[in-house]
């Protein structure tokens, strides 16, 4: 065994593992197939075992390659912290952030706000996807999800961003003409504009009245799993849309839509979400608080800076909530 190993390679072999592929892994690191393959192959001489099985369709990692796996994460962590201690004293973050969110809240809040991140901490790189699913932070090889609703498993660590709920609303022209609902089951009767939520089933609204929970199945001659277009459909007049306060409220505002069953709303906080093992990571913990500080600064107020989350209801670092940010900074 060759015991040179570089964490170059073990990050193309992380790639890979989280890809299943090695065209994809070389697409998502701007490399060349030849060379990630070249690489992986040196990391298997260097250890002296095989990584992965590979067929013409499909690469799938050894049990050998698990465990390499493991240890390629905690090693890559342990390098990536080192490179943060050494920006911590030069006061300024460095390295690279994997972040993910929805199509919606995604583009038209994240992106600016990491636009802006960046801009301001010109050592940091980031990588920003969005998914019209919820995504599993820790399996693959996110730093930091931003996501729009309370679907948090036990095992992550959350930092609640903004407050936000999502209302039904339909255009007015809509309601002139179909009536207006007085009650939820009467939702049945009408035409519903269904979104492919990351963290609800498709086709079934669950909202609180006070501290109780209803349920309602809908469905319309409309759906998709991009928001924009929903929120155009009920616009148009096409139906009831059940969507986010931080997308409808302009469209409320101007007249263009109006609430329906305003005593009825579902709860969709905005969330921070990253892996424990990314707890003392200074330039996670600089980047959601800059995130934390820019909706605040868009209105998306948040006064409670609990986290959740945790085994038990702890709350994240041993329990103490995060500082109050310091400057400005999913599926809705």
């Amino acid at each position: 065994m060759n015991n040179d190993l570089l964490p170059a390679d073990l990050r193309v072999f992380c790639a890979v593992v989280r890809a299943s592929s090695f065209s994809r892994a070389a697409e998502d690191l701007g490399m060349s197939p030849a060379y990630v393959t070249k690489r992986v192959r040196l990391l298997e001489d260097s250890l002296g075992t095989t990584l992965f099985h590979r067929t013409t369709r499909s690469v799938v990692i050894s049990e050998a390659g698990e465990r390499v796996y493991h240890w390629a994460r905690r090693i890559l962590d342990d390098v990536d912290h080192l490179v943060e201690e050494v920006g911590v004293t030069r006061r300024e973050p460095r390295g690279s952030l994997r972040v993910s969110s929805s199509f919606g809240f995604g583009r038209r809040v994240v992106a600016p706000a990491l636009s802006e991140f960046v801009a301001r901490h010109p050592a940091m790189q980031v990588r920003f996807e969005v998914f019209d699913r919820l995504i599993d932070v820790a399996a693959e090889g996110y730093d930091l999800d931003v996501r729009v609703g309370d679907v948090i498993a036990p095992h992550l660590i959350a930092r609640k961003l903004a407050s936000n709920h999502r209302v039904l609303c339909a255009a007015p022209g809509y309601l002139a003409a179909r009536g207006t609902p007085r009650t939820l089951p009467e939702l049945a009767a009408h035409d519903c504009l269904v979104i492919k939520e990351r963290d609800h089933p498709f086709g079934v609204w669950r909202m609180q009245r006070g501290h109780q929970e209803h349920t309602v199945k809908v469905r319309g001659p409309l759906s998709a799993n991009n928001g924009e277009m929903v929120v155009q459909w009920a616009v148009d007049g096409r139906g009831i849309v059940l969507r986010s306060m931080w997308d409808v409220a302009p469209l409320l505002g101007a007249g263009k839509l109006v609430q329906v069953l305003p005593q009825y709303r579902q709860s969709a906080d905005i969330w921070a979400v990253y892996p424990s093992r990314l707890n003392a990571s200074a330039k996670v913990r600089v980047c959601v608080e800059f995130l934390a500080a820019r909706m605040a600064h868009l209105g998306l107020a948040h006064h409670d800076p609990a986290h959740h989350g945790l085994p038990h209801g702890e709350r994240a670092a041993g329990g103490s909530p995060d500082p109050a940010p310091s400057g400005p900074g999913s599926k809705a």
